[in-house]
């Protein structure tokens, strides 16, 4: 590992035309950007030459028509992550892949094919599916209930890297003169039966230089949380306010080390959406305008998404938060649980839940300056290791890009140019060793 273990990591969410309703109609932002991969590539070259650790596309295999418009008509992640791998040469690729509703084998395969195509730069970013009508999209009627989602996600990973370890370093000689291209006793079938997969494998492909794709893992849930600290390099988490963050970083990092993981090897990044401006006076005339776009249904609808698309529109707006009680928690079970608990701890009505939840927050709003200190403090306190800017409206992202990153630069706390070629060094992650050389090690140094 090359990097400094205490540096800011940085990740671009790229959203296309955007996930909050209005990011779209921003007369700099092309319409179809969710489906132009030109804007993607660029916006990727503009991350790199920024030396952005990665880029992370967020995906869901279920719509309805008040879906965000970026969800509505998208590209499908790991065929726009293969273009983008051509187009780029350092900056990690991360894709967001569902273990409900595919195979470990195909899933191994195509995250192990991007990683050799960007030769080591990929990640896999782990979900369970929060929204039950995906399940009629897969032939299911039913969705898969909460703890089996998370049940099924621990095996579906660990086959997964299992089959990634399908081959040993140099197991492939291309003798030409010896008529050698494979070393047989460095090719290993997995041979896995479980409560939800049987896989024989091997697969079919080599091992990047990092070893494995990075993998990444999204759910606040007390489930969500088991989860990432058994399978997770990094995670991506909403973060309501500093405290909230610092909560969820102990939580994660105490439950991996209850597990003899070494902390230091996830990564926690909050997802953030800053607003820049010269001054901080400027900076909140510019947030004071966005409060002035927010727009009540949207915003209800988004607060119904936690609940399975429930329609919070039937109740008094002006009323305490209803009764949620009855509404399934199957979906985003970590944030509704969030809604109900905040919404009774500080007796607020469904409006005041729907200015609260409805809408992304940010405790990063100022001048550059002012958000570097921001970014300071919670890198610093252990709210996070690293941070997920979303990327939509090109003036907002060149902001961050070229007035705030060369002073977290300045101050030692982000690199000023890539050290290595590969997404886990950039991370500072351990390169895993392929599991069958390391058992051979430990038969030899036995005898």
């Amino acid at each position: 590992m090359t990097e400094s273990p205490r540096q800011i990591k940085l990740g671009a969410i790229l959203e296309g035309v955007g996930t909050t309703g209005q990011s779209w109609r921003h007369p700099d932002l092309p319409g179809d950007a969710s489906v132009d991969i030109n804007w993607y590539i660029d916006n990727a070259r503009l991350a790199e030459a920024a030396k952005f650790d990665f880029v992370f596309i967020v995906d869901s295999p279920y719509i309805t028509p008040d879906s965000a418009p970026h969800f509505l008509n998208r590209l499908e992640p790991l065929t726009l992550l293969s273009a983008a791998a051509v187009s780029t040469q350092k900056i990690g690729l991360v894709a967001t892949l569902t273990t409900s509703y595919w195979e470990p084998y195909n899933v191994a395969r195509q995250f192990g094919s991007l990683d050799l195509i960007s030769k080591g730069r990929a990640g896999w970013n782990v979900v369970t599916t929060g929204l039950e009508g995906a399940a009629r999209n897969y032939s299911r009627d039913e969705h898969f209930e909460h703890g089996v989602r998370y049940a099924r996600a621990q095996e579906f990973v660990s086959v997964v890297k299992g089959l990634w370890d399908s081959y040993e370093d140099g197991a492939f000689p291309r003798d030409k003169s010896n008529d050698l291209f494979l070393d047989k006793t460095k090719q290993h079938a997995l041979n896995h039966k479980g409560q939800f997969f049987s896989v024989a494998g091997p697969l079919a492909l080599e091992r990047s230089q990092q070893g494995q794709p990075v993998i990444f893992q999204a759910g606040d849930s007390s489930e969500g949380r088991d989860l990432g600290a058994h399978i997770a390099d990094a995670t991506f988490t909403v973060a309501e306010s500093l405290e909230s963050a610092k909560q969820y970083y102990a939580d994660l990092k105490a439950r991996a080390a209850a597990l003899g993981r070494d902390p230091d090897q996830i990564i926690v990044t909050p997802g953030i959406s800053p607003i820049i401006a010269d001054t901080d006076e400027d900076a909140q005339v510019l947030l004071e305008i966005e409060r002035g776009k927010f727009d009540l249904k949207k915003a209800l609808v988004q607060v119904g998404r936690a609940f399975n698309y429930h329609d919070f529109s039937q109740y008094d707006l002006d009323a305490p938060f209803p009764d949620a009680s009855h509404l399934t928690l199957n979906s985003y079970k970590g944030h509704a649980e969030r809604i109900i608990r905040t919404a009774k701890q500080d007796n607020l009505t469904l409006r005041q839940v729907a200015e609260r939840f409805g809408v992304w927050r940010s405790d990063f709003v100022g001048s550059p300056e002012t958000v570097a200190n921001a970014l300071e403090l919670w890198f610093r306190e252990r709210a996070a290791d690293g941070f997920l800017l979303r990327v939509t409206e090109p003036n907002a992202f060149r902001d961050f890009r070229e007035k705030v990153v060369p002073i977290l630069q300045a101050r030692g706390l982000f690199r000023t140019d890539y050290t290595s070629d590969n997404l886990r060094d950039h991370l500072g992650l351990e390169i895993p060793e392929n599991r069958y050389a390391a058992q051979a090690k430990v038969q030899e140094a036995a005898e």
